[in-house]
């Protein structure tokens, strides 16, 4: 018996020797994504004078990178080591990063950060584009298929557990560093990532056939007859496509401008004399990371469901439901000007729960399809998942500038939560998410 069976066969993902590297190097890679995310967000509104259509275009842009190369990495991730392909991607975004880095250092104009900011946005989606697919398929070449729920829930308990220590990092070091600080440290993530992915070992058979551009759209064009036959996974990618439409602009566009806004101008908040407006966010974020790590914690532990289409769907509605509160909730409260400390009590409390329900509904999912689709196809398949759930955000990402810019706050709150609603509605209704 070699050791990746041997690995397979532990009761725990972690004495796996290739699970603990791919974690760790998860661990330190998604720290420093994590890191850069929450200082653009603020960068960019801070040296534009608050300006939210230009935030929302520079998130648009990067999804579109992302989007294009995606297809890519779906070919490159069934033909070649997925493990290669992760630790080059991740040098790739590290010294990019870091010599991004250097320019703005060079460059000192607003305008010339701006510009470093938006090409450096499009190169390192693009190579997550490629990265993406390969490290989404690792886990069943590598895990046995009763332990996929165990490490799907370990993952995210390691995500938790960054929105928790993470964002409060982020917060701290956007406050006491320079930009250019803070950058380099997160180039320095991603070499590190990469350094522990080069030790990564599977059994990995080679393509005998050369890729061109023919292959790459056969396999492209197979991946999506192999999909056709899957209609559960088709109607479950349907219903993504429009969630993360009408959520994302929540968390990429309304809570940065929510803060630098409503937060920043306000005359006192909450803890103000502990907290920056900043920090808040961090707060925010350390909410989601509790109740999410709880979720996937109970999770780990416990029986490895057949289905969970029903059950998703619920969970759903209630995230649709919580959303709505949050709407009506600002309307009154911030807008109306009756309690901005009400409405952060509100967000924290709502993001506890919404924690919980999100655990709920990423880890089942993306353990049945791990269990469903075979392995040779699940690179192409989860990149054409991630493409039809991710097709639609940097629409979203512009339009919700333009609201935001041009109407505010809580028209682009009523627009989220009734367009979530309707597609929630629709999931429910649905019978072949049933099925999943």
């Amino acid at each position: 018996m070699n050791n990746s069976e041997e690995e397979k066969k532990s009761a725990n993902v972690f004495a796996g020797r290739n699970f603990r590297l791919v974690f760790l190097g998860a661990l330190v890679s998604e720290l420093g994504a994590l890191l850069y995310s929450f200082a653009v967000s603020f960068y960019i509104l801070e040296i534009s004078n608050n300006n939210a259509f230009l935030q929302g275009l520079y998130l648009a842009l990067c999804g579109v990178a992302m989007l294009v190369f995606t297809p890519v990495g779906g070919v490159m991730g069934d033909r070649f080591n997925k493990a290669r392909i992760m630790y080059v991607c991740d040098y790739l975004k590290g010294s990019t990063i870091i010599l991004a880095t250097v320019l703005m250092l060079v460059f000192r104009q607003p305008d010339a950060h701006l510009v470093i900011l938006f090409i450096l946005g499009i190169i390192g989606n693009a190579v997550s584009g490629v990265f993406n697919p390969a490290s989404g398929a690792l886990l069943p070449h590598i895990v046995a298929e009763d332990k996929l729920q165990q490490a799907n829930s370990y993952f995210t308990i390691k995500s938790s557990l960054e929105s928790i220590l993470g964002v409060i990092l982020a917060g701290v070091l956007y406050a006491a560093l320079p930009i250019h600080l803070l950058f380099f440290l997160v180039g320095a993530c991603f070499l590190a990532s990469g350094l522990s992915e080069m030790f990564i070992r599977y059994d990995h058979q080679p393509s005998q056939e050369n890729l061109t551009l023919k292959l790459a759209v056969r396999d492209m064009r197979d991946g999506l007859v192999y999909l056709k036959t899957q209609k559960a996974i088709l109607a479950l990618l349907g219903a993504i496509l429009f969630i993360n439409f009408f959520f994302s602009p929540v968390t990429g566009n309304f809570l940065p401008f929510f803060v630098r806004t409503d937060l920043a101008t306000a005359p006192s908040y909450l803890l103000d004399n502990i907290l920056t407006p900043e920090l808040w966010s961090s707060v925010v974020g350390v909410c989601f990371g509790i109740s999410s790590l709880l979720g996937a914690a109970i999770l780990s532990a416990g029986k490895q469901p057949d289905k969970c289409g029903h059950k998703v769907a619920v969970r759903i509605g209630l995230i649709a439901l919580l959303m709505i509160v949050w709407t009506v909730s600002y309307w009154i409260l911030v807008d109306r000007g009756v309690s901005l400390n009400a409405f952060l009590v509100v967000l924290c409390l709502g993001t506890l729960v919404m924690g919980f329900l999100i655990s709920y509904v990423n880890i089942p999912v993306s353990t049945a399809i791990m269990r469903v689709v075979d392995k040779d196809k699940l690179s192409k398949v989860t990149s054409i998942t991630s493409i039809g759930s991710q097709g639609m955000i940097p629409v979203a990402s512009v339009l919700a500038g333009a609201i935001l810019q041009s109407l505010g706050s809580t028209p682009l709150l009523v627009f989220c939560s009734l367009g979530f609603s309707v597609t929630a509605l629709l999931m429910l209704v649905n019978k072949s998410i049933r099925n999943l």
